[in-house]
């Protein structure tokens, strides 16, 4: 491939991504006159990968916070899932007080919200008020700051995130209300690529596409997958900062629409005992001209020596950085034989057996991490997968001998099992630290230990029916 068609293939990539329609401040500005937008919603990533943030009243936006910015409180960024108030942070504490932190508007991430025809949204930064610079734990944070270190060695990073969910028939109030037990999926059998079985749910996909697009994504696709409801909507692939802005604006308007329509959706890794629900990466460095340099034809397979380094580096990163890609008890029940999670630490060229898949030829060749499920963080997960090539590239690591046949069945070591596993990889991990920094790897431990301390105190549904009258 010539300089002058890898250029262009770069170019390619923006100009897809300004297919869908963008919101600018001056459209806003238009739309708040005409009274059709009224509210300007400013959010950010926590740690969970949930939209955190303020409904403001577009009036309140234009003449204060648009100049000035607005702040929340910093333990957003250290509570449970159940918002609770957790000990034990640096960042945060009953001792330091709660106070605040900047809510950095990045305006680049206007657009119209998903589901909320009278609302815009605008994603953010976090920094500190004393000035003292942003805020290491955030995750967005994270990922800005491997693809800083990506822009140091002459690298850009796209990729794509390929979001799995269950729709369901009832109620979020519903199924609060019955425990998320009984439950009805939208489907009654496996609906895997059926035109038939995605019509019958048709009302609610055609309505996330649309306004999905509308928010300013390009949207692929719908199919269906194989658990009772199960369904994935992809997008188009993008920057890696664009992509991960877009999955979690997608998750939160995803739940939204379905909400509208009287059903509830889930993105957990693993609802029952059929199949979980996935969330593959697809990840490519391009050079920051937007040449291609994950493509040889000269060598074998017509992967470039940089790819198969940086392979190496994911893979040889996989098990301590795994939390960024599991991040929750639940996360590790995906991990089954035969299930189309990955088990074995190990690559195969579109091999669905292996972690890691390659797929594509030229300037569409890319690796796929199949380990993240539904409910992974993706600023975390793609921030592993660059801090863990990187790795391979500066160290010049070799690619271990592709996985041929069934990945499940082979001699490799494993992924971990559980959160605990996982936790203890993460904490023990010079590359990690080294990575990300003590205090953020020191962070996420204890978000980990948290979860982990909150699950041994749980009584589970499991338990009390084999104890509740047989034990």
């Amino acid at each position: 491939m010539s300089k002058d068609q890898a250029t262009k293939a770069g170019k390619a990539a923006k100009a897809a991504a300004s297919e869908a329609p963008r919101l600018t401040m001056d459209d806003l500005r238009d739309r708040i006159d005409e009274g059709t937008i009224d509210t300007v919603i400013v959010c950010f990533t926590d740690m969970q990968g949930r939209l955190q943030g303020k409904r403001l009243h577009a009036g309140f936006f234009l003449n204060h916070v648009l100049d000035h910015g607005t702040e929340g409180c910093n333990y957003l960024l250290t509570v449970d899932v159940e918002m609770n108030t957790v000990p034990g942070y640096a960042m945060s504490s009953w001792e330091r007080g709660y106070g605040d932190m900047f809510f950095d508007l990045d305006l680049s991430t206007l657009r119209r919200a998903p589901g909320e025809e009278n609302a815009a949204m605008i994603q953010c930064d976090l920094s500190w008020l004393d000035g003292s610079g942003e805020v290491a734990a955030s995750p967005r944070t994270i990922l800005k700051k491997q693809l800083a270190a990506a822009d140091e060695m002459g690298h850009q990073a796209l990729c794509g995130t390929e979001l799995e969910f269950i729709l369901f028939e009832d109620s979020y109030d519903e199924a609060w209300d019955r425990r998320y037990q009984g439950l009805t999926g939208a489907n009654r059998y496996n609906v895997d690529y059926s035109i038939l079985g995605g019509g019958r749910v048709e009302h609610v996909l055609r309505d996330i596409r649309n306004e999905m697009y509308a928010a300013g994504m390009v949207v692929e696709s719908a199919k269906g997958e194989c658990n009772f409801g199960q369904h994935e909507i992809g997008f188009l692939y993008d920057q890696a900062l664009r992509t991960c802005d877009n999955h979690s604006v997608y998750k939160t308007g995803a739940k939204a629409i379905a909400e509208q329509h009287g059903q509830s959706l889930t993105f957990m890794a693993k609802y029952d005992e059929r199949e979980g629900n996935s969330c593959h990466i697809h990840l490519s460095l391009r050079g920051t001209d937007g040449s291609i340099v994950f493509a040889d034809d000269d060598r074998d397979g017509g992967r470039s020596e940089l790819f198969d380094s940086f392979m190496a580096g994911v893979l040889a990163t996989m098990r301590e950085f795994t939390y960024f890609y599991a991040p929750n008890i639940n996360s590790y029940k995906r991990f089954q034989a035969g299930s189309f999670a990955p088990t074995a630490v190990a690559w195969g060229k579109d091999n669905r057996t292996c972690a890691l898949r390659v797929v594509g030829h030229g300037a569409g060749l890319r690796v796929e991490q199949r380990l993240p499920g539904g409910d992974v963080n993706p600023y975390l997960a793609v921030a592993a997968m660059l801090a863990g090539g990187l790795h391979g590239i500066r160290e010049g690591l070799s690619l271990p001998e592709e996985c041929v046949g069934n990945a499940y069945e082979a001699d490799y070591e494993h992924v971990p099992t559980t959160l605990q596993e996982a936790r203890d990889l993460l904490a023990r991990s010079a590359l990690a630290r080294e990575a990300f920094g003590d205090g953020v790897v020191d962070h996420y431990v204890h978000a980990a230990d948290t979860e982990i301390a909150a699950f041994n105190a749980a009584v589970t549904d499991w338990e009390r029916v084999r104890g509740f009258e047989r034990l």
